[in-house]
């Protein structure tokens, strides 16, 4: 009986015994699972976050260093240089034209900055056109001095507006007019040299222009012209010695006028 008993225990412990290895094996593997799972989605977001941050990160640098490529090439290469500051004036000469043309009270000074808006257009198209035979990436806007003119005026209106917007207009034509006769003189590339060699003629007539206009604009009023001569020539001869009176009395040369003989009385700012 001692012995059926030891018996059955025995077989009912080895019966048990696969279901009790099975068990902790699962669980193991369950906790393992998860484990890896976790590990996984960790792996995946840390490298999701360094690859977006060492991408902007190398986005930012790459964009930093071909800015500086650009001025580096633009301080080596004197033509280089030409074509970014005559791209940024150009780019500059049309918006302050359309400026003009909204803003302008001189109907003068508004067909001038129309011809602006035309002639530094359509020289702008040729020099994106060079600029891209040369491998040469323009700027894409006028540049901090630039905008400080636009923004200044943008704040006037009337015959103020006239005045400064052309005086700007008789400053930068006499610059450009300068560079573009030394690009075409002493430019070491070819086709930049032809292309300032071409455009200069316009830069001229404009600086012509902005002179004439300019005069306009300012107007003669409160200049010494007309009121002044009448002032200083009426009723005045001036003559060498004196004058006697019926009287026997001798007046000043000129009738009394203190004008010194010989002297133009009348004059006109210059022009």
């Amino acid at each position: 009986m001692r012995k059926a008993i030891v018996y059955g225990t025995a077989v009912l412990s080895l019966a048990a015994a696969p279901l009790m290895a099975q068990q902790p094996a699962g669980s193991g593997s369950s906790q393992s699972t998860q484990s890896t799972g976790t590990r996984s989605q960790t792996g995946s977001q840390t490298g999701s976050q360094t690859g977006s941050q060492a991408g902007s990160q190398t986005g930012s640098q790459a964009g930093s260093s071909a800015a500086q490529g650009q001025a580096s090439k633009s301080a080596a290469n004197p033509d280089h240089a030409f074509v970014m500051e005559a791209a940024m004036g150009g780019m500059a000469e049309v918006e302050l034209g359309q400026l003009a043309k909204e803003k302008a009270q001189s109907e003068q000074v508004k067909q001038f900055g129309d011809r602006m808006v035309t002639d530094h257009g359509k020289a702008n198209e040729e020099l994106k056109t060079l600029a891209q035979q040369k491998n040469i990436a323009l700027p894409t806007d006028i540049g901090a001095k630039h905008k400080a003119t636009k923004d200044r005026l943008s704040k006037l209106s009337g015959a103020a507006f006239d005045k400064a917007y052309m005086q700007d207009m008789l400053t930068d034509h006499r610059k450009d007019v300068s560079d573009f006769q030394k690009e075409s003189r002493t430019g070491k590339d070819p086709d930049v040299k032809a292309w300032a060699a071409k455009t200069l003629p316009t830069l001229e007539e404009h600086l012509q222009l902005a002179q004439t206009a300019s005069r306009g604009a300012v107007g003669t009023s409160g200049t010494k012209t007309g009121s002044e001569s009448e002032k200083g020539t009426s009723g005045t001869s001036p003559r060498a010695g004196g004058q006697s009176s019926p009287g026997g009395a001798t007046t000043a040369p000129g009738g009394g006028s203190t004008s010194s003989p010989g002297t133009a009385t009348g004059s006109s700012s210059p022009r």
